[in-house]
């Protein structure tokens, strides 16, 4: 055999792994894509509710989560929120990955203002130093779904129309 004819169709072995990687990531973020759900933009230190699915034999049911979402990780169909809330002045953290069908819903209730990503240090305060501050004080909610907006004062109601003259 000549060098030609073997350099022609021999291919390094690396190559061949990376295609074949290459091909399985491919395929799989396309499946992922086409599972992935939209979810409201929030961020740790917001207080967040959680409609979730429950199934209990041929019932379903949908129960409600509100809390502190302290910590968001993972990014795609893998994405996960803890959520955390108080029942009795004892924490109860739930973690929720976003993208699964038995979450129905997640609701913005209030917005935070938060330094870090990882709000884990809010498991040893108690009292108010467990409160977070708002985020956006002195701006009036949004009607559509009562979350403000930030940089947008909230909008004025036009003014009344007149009366219509009374018969005389």
């Amino acid at each position: 055999m000549e060098d030609t004819e073997a350099g022609a169709y021999d291919l390094d072995p690396g190559e061949v792994g990376n295609c074949e990687a290459s091909m399985t990531s491919l395929i799989i973020e396309e499946i992922e894509k086409s599972q992935i759900k939209a979810q409201p933009g929030f961020q740790p230190g917001d207080t967040i509710n959680v409609h979730f699915r429950i199934v209990e034999g041929d019932k379903e049911r949908t129960q409600m989560f509100q809390g502190v979402c302290i910590s968001r990780h993972g990014r795609g169909i893998n994405e996960m929120a803890t959520v955390r809330k108080l029942v009795d002045e004892v924490g109860v953290e739930r973690i929720f990955p976003l993208c699964s069908p038995l979450v129905a819903k997640v609701e913005i209730v209030r917005r935070a203002d938060t330094r870090r990503a990882k709000l884990y240090y809010l498991r040893d305060r108690a009292g108010k130093s467990r409160r977070l501050r708002d985020q956006r004080r002195g701006v009036k909610h949004n009607a559509k779904d009562g979350v403000p907006i930030p940089g947008q004062e909230a909008p004025k109601a036009a003014p009344a129309a007149a009366p219509a003259e009374a018969k005389a």
